[in-house]
């Protein structure tokens, strides 16, 4: 990611949004001293984002040691570091909104998976206050966890198509009708996807939702296309590692939940900015050999 891109694109969202959503704001009848910031809102935008494409796995090392070190030219007003962090849950509105106009292009071909996010050690779970009556036990491939889970459709080039965030105790076909309403085409899941009431709630909205079989299940013809794509769900398996393991996506040390959720928006907003993102690559000697892939 470069900073200068990032920062113009940002930019010109926020001439455009700050408006239209000051004047939408319902004042507030107690009057409150509001304390202006020397950063303007693309300034903490692009700061925010640009750490989950960093290697630092510190935000407070990276903005010390490299944004008030080496971006003083870039960014002239730079403020504390304690000041910063007031300013972060400001950011949450915006980077929602702008999280959103990243959305990629309906392809037809469309992944579904869900992806733990722990806030603390289980060890820990029942001290945790901060995230009280909001996160839930979850379990995932490999333990339990407590924290929440990052619902996630993408296409079939890598680009993000919906996203939800549920507590980790929500089963995976709850927040699929509202994560699907502007797609369409064709669905692939794993097995927790398997309901008879949601695939036919999505075949009347135009997505067939595409999954593998139980054994007790009476099988269902498929196309050669569709056995291909069920093998290639892997590819959504991928997005989710990178949004952990390159966007930091999860972490333990959150202090608020508004500064998690920033946290986690800009993540996946840092994974958008990727210049090469997993996708598949199925060229036409490819589609000419299904027959024998599938044997």
């Amino acid at each position: 990611m470069e900073l200068e891109t990032i920062f113009w694109e940002i930019d010109d969202f926020c001439r455009y949004f700050e408006p239209i959503f000051q004047a939408q704001l319902i004042p507030s009848e107690r009057k409150k001293r509001i304390r202006p910031s020397q950063l303007c809102l693309s300034e903490i935008m692009t700061i925010i984002i640009y750490f989950h494409g960093s290697s630092y796995r510190n935000f407070k090392d990276y903005y010390q040691k490299h944004i008030r070190k080496y971006c003083q030219n870039e960014f002239p007003k730079l403020v504390s570091y304690q000041r910063f962090i007031e300013l972060m849950p400001n950011a949450l509105m915006p980077l929602i909104y702008y999280l959103n106009s990243r959305k990629g292009i309906n392809t037809g071909i469309n992944f579904i998976d869900s992806t733990s996010i722990p806030i603390c050690h289980p060890k820990r779970a029942r001290r945790n206050k901060v995230f009280k009556d909001l996160a839930g036990w979850g379990k995932s491939s490999i333990c339990w966890y407590f924290g929440f889970k990052l619902h996630l459709i993408i296409n079939d080039q890598g680009e993000l198509m919906a996203f939800q965030i549920t507590p980790g105790n929500v089963d995976d076909r709850v927040p699929v009708p509202t994560l699907t309403k502007k797609i369409f085409g064709k669905l692939f899941g794993d097995k927790g996807y398997i309901s008879q009431k949601l695939w036919q709630e999505l075949w009347s909205n135009g997505l067939k939702l595409i999954t593998p079989f139980k054994k007790n299940m009476r099988n269902k013809l498929l196309s050669l296309e569709e056995k291909l794509m069920l093998r290639k769900r892997s590819l959504i398996e991928t997005v989710n590692d990178q949004l952990k393991n390159i966007s930091q996506l999860a972490h333990s040390r959150h202090r608020s939940v508004g500064n998690f959720m920033v946290n986690v928006t800009a993540a996946i907003i840092a994974y958008t900015w990727q210049p090469k993102k997993p996708s598949l690559k199925l060229d036409d000697d490819e589609i000419e050999t299904l027959p024998f892939l599938l044997a």
